[in-house]
């Protein structure tokens, strides 16, 4: 019987996974999330999620499968204004002095 070591999760997948610009990464996946999420809440076809997003079917399919590689951060936030959502973003100084910030998305209702 082997044992199988667990290793805790930053959590952040995409660091844990060793991807470049992780808080980036992890912030993108974030925001097509929200756009699945509410594309699926207005039971869109993929057809009129592309109409409203101004861009074809299979990106829409691409994006809701969580396939983001070639769409930029911008360009999602740009999407969920489309959808009817604000996009605010919040600059603060980070509580440890010293090092790299990060980013972060968060949602509200």
């Amino acid at each position: 019987m082997s044992k199988t070591g667990v290793t805790e999760s930053s959590g952040n997948v995409f660091a844990d996974l060793g991807v470049k610009d992780p808080d980036t990464a992890l912030a993108k996946a974030e925001l097509a999330a929200e756009i699945t999420r509410i594309i699926r809440g207005r039971r869109l076809t993929q057809v009129q999620a592309a109409d409203l997003l101004g861009i074809d079917q299979p990106k829409v399919s691409r994006l809701m499968q969580g396939r983001i590689e070639g769409f930029a951060a911008e360009r999602l936030m740009r999407y969920l204004t489309f959808l009817g959502r604000d996009v605010h973003i919040s600059i603060k100084r980070r509580r440890k002095a010293g090092g790299r910030g990060r980013v972060a998305v968060v949602t509200q209702d």
